[in-house]
């Protein structure tokens, strides 16, 4: 990989993590249209990576909120009153959240980096949530907000992240549709798609960076993966603030027609053998 590609891919990265339209599955086209072998050791572990450059600026965005959330789980670990805070409810909710992600992750991580590289996949996921995000948005109450955030939520949310583990569905996607079929209003359930892709991401990043840094160097290259990084977070942290600007006043519908012209063109693609699936 050359630092052109890499730059292509940390952009793709940054402005697709938070969006509901699966970077995931831009990440696995672009690289195809790369010409790189998206079903290598190196490159799905890059692919995993480059996504810590989004979740620091993840960290950089709500830091405020962050640094709350953490002092308030701290002083209610150490003091019985301080458990009446709404934000040691939350923190607990991010913690045990994250649980369902990090085990269906590990268990079904040979899976995830095989036959879930396939554009077809990307295809049918694209299509299908799709269907979910229209359904969430149809159905949603919105008449409950951050506050109301309990622990049988954050479980409810968590396991459909773990949905997005196939590529085409989204992250962001899942936990948003997960968040308003629960009945909270659309910022809320944004923020707690931040919250929720803090450790999932983190520990995806990390895994792979230790288990698989012998492949990412031998076919990736480590500059290359650095400056996708940096690149993901520079472009993440502007999405960021667009993304929360736009969900206050807008449906996540408006992503639908978007998430079906890709997966037509790259259906089309693939019919007509421009691109293999893997």
């Amino acid at each position: 990989m050359n630092v052109l590609d890499a730059l292509i891919l940390g952009v793709v990265e940054g402005l697709t993590e938070f969006l509901p339209v699966s970077s995931t599955a831009h990440l696995t086209i672009a690289e195809k249209v790369l010409g790189l072998p998206v079903a290598d050791p190196g490159v799905t572990a890059f692919t995993a990576v480059i996504q810590v450059g989004a979740i620091v600026a993840v960290l950089g965005y709500f830091r405020g909120d962050i640094i709350a959330l953490a002092s308030a789980w701290l002083s209610g670990l150490a003091r019985p009153a301080a458990r009446r805070d709404p934000q040691y409810t939350v923190a607990w909710c991010v913690i045990l959240g994250s649980v369902p992600i990090g085990i269906v992750g590990l268990a079904a991580r040979h899976l995830i980096a095989g036959p879930l590289r396939n554009l077809w996949v990307v295809v049918t996921g694209l299509v299908v949530w799709s269907i979910v995000m229209y359904v969430a948005e149809k159905f949603a109450r919105q008449n409950r907000a951050e506050r109301d955030l309990s622990l049988l939520d954050s479980v409810v949310v968590g396991l459909v992240q773990c949905l997005a583990l196939a590529p085409g569905v989204s992250r962001s996607g899942a936990t948003i549709s997960a968040g308003l079929l629960r009945g909270f209003d659309r910022v809320t359930a944004t923020r707690l798609s931040f919250f929720l892709s803090i450790p999932a991401l983190v520990a995806a990043g990390a895994y792979e960076a230790g288990t698989a840094a012998d492949s990412i160097a031998a076919s990736v290259g480590w500059t290359p993966t650095v400056v996708a990084s940096i690149t993901s977070f520079l472009v993440a942290y502007a999405a960021i603030a667009w993304l929360l600007r736009l969900v206050a006043h807008h449906r996540i519908t408006v992503f639908i027609g978007y998430r079906l012209a890709l997966a037509a063109l790259v259906g089309i693609a693939l019919a007509s053998r421009l691109l293999n699936p893997t």
